[in-house]
């Protein structure tokens, strides 16, 4: 009875590269982290810099 579940599990599991879209879509959201911290870093020098500028 277990051999024949296993069968068919084995049988619909998907083939190909279904690790690999799993594996894309960790390494963008990692890569869009990075990205939003950077732009969070660079703005705040940024503020930081116009808010030092005197018009007077």
């Amino acid at each position: 009875m277990l051999d024949r579940l296993a069968a068919f599990l084995a049988a619909r599991r998907p083939r190909g590269d279904g690790g690999y879209s799993t594996e894309a879509v960790i390494v963008i959201a990692l890569l869009a982290i990075l990205a939003i911290g950077a732009l969070s870093v660079i703005s705040e020098a940024v503020m930081d810099k116009a808010e030092s500028i005197t018009l007077e």
